[in-house]
């Protein structure tokens, strides 16, 4: 009796030793840290109020890490992509139904070269596109109309329906870009003229552009459950041979996991036995 209790004396004094060098060393080490470091958590910059003008986004796709800043609607079917950030903190932003705005686009407004000081919004009609690393700047774009990707189209300018910026084209302050015509260089110039097949095909893509939309809106609505259950069930049929017990569906579960009458796998007696002994061995029932 008196020896148990010398040993768990002993083991109680080697716990506690234990707990307090662990405590020592931990302080020792914070102290002798150079430049600490402390991870932190920021919060999503999706959606940031301006003031009182809040981003009205219901209907489009914001995807994770663009930003949405102030007054800006973004209208039924408009989708706003990676890395893109639209602005509206001076004045309004309105981007049209189907309209796209591409990967590190920036759309913006103005107030400082006006006569009046009243700022200038930015509006976008239905079904354009902007492509990616485009600058829209206080200007007013017609439907329809494509500005290509790395172009400027500058404070005050208007792009006419179905009308092209080339890619990397300069828009200055106060052009007019027609309907229907294609502009290139820097400062951009007209070059030509579309063609109806043209006009058409630009329609065509803004569809094509609103199906990918729908899909990594999808994609980027999942929480973590369901994507660890899709990344389960994609290692499952990956490397489970087709020879083996196959997974059973989940609308073929029962509410209460029982598997085959047998109970719920992992359980020990989640199945009743029965009594009766046949050859010296238990039956479950």
């Amino acid at each position: 009796m008196a020896s148990s209790s010398l040993s768990a004396k002993a083991i109680t004094f080697a716990s506690n030793f234990t707990r307090r060098l662990g405590n020592s060393l931990d302080s020792l080490g914070s102290k002798l840290e150079v430049a600490k470091v402390s991870e932190k958590l920021n919060p999503s910059t999706r959606l940031v109020a301006y003031g009182d003008a809040v981003p009205v986004t219901e209907g489009a796709f914001v995807a994770p890490t663009a930003s949405i800043i102030g007054d800006v609607t973004l209208e039924k079917g408009a989708s706003v992509w990676y890395g893109a950030t639209l602005r509206g903190d001076v004045g309004s932003i309105t981007v049209g139904e189907r309209s796209s705005i591409g990967e590190r686009a920036v759309v913006h407004v103005s107030k400082i070269q006006t006569e009046d000081n009243e700022s200038v919004p930015t509006s976008i009609g239905k079904g354009c596109s902007i492509q990616a690393n485009a600058l829209v700047h206080a200007a007013t774009l017609k439907d329809y109309c494509r500005i290509g990707p790395c172009a400027q189209v500058l404070d005050g300018a208007v792009v006419g329906e179905h009308a092209v910026v080339e890619a990397g084209a300069v828009v200055t302050p106060g052009s007019v870009v027609k309907e229907g015509e294609v502009w290139a260089g820097a400062p951009a110039k007209m070059v030509r003229t579309l063609s109806e097949e043209e006009m058409k095909a630009m329609e065509q893509a803004v569809e094509e552009t609103m199906e990918l939309a729908a899909v990594h809106a999808s994609e980027c609505a999942k929480d973590y459950e369901q994507i660890k259950e899709e990344e389960d069930e994609y290692y499952d049929k990956l490397y489970r041979d087709p020879d083996y017990f196959q997974k059973i569906p989940k609308d073929e579960l029962k509410a209460d996991g029982d598997v085959l009458g047998r109970g719920m796998p992992g359980r020990i007696f989640n199945t009743e036995l029965s009594h009766k002994k046949e050859d010296g061995k238990i039956h479950m029932t």
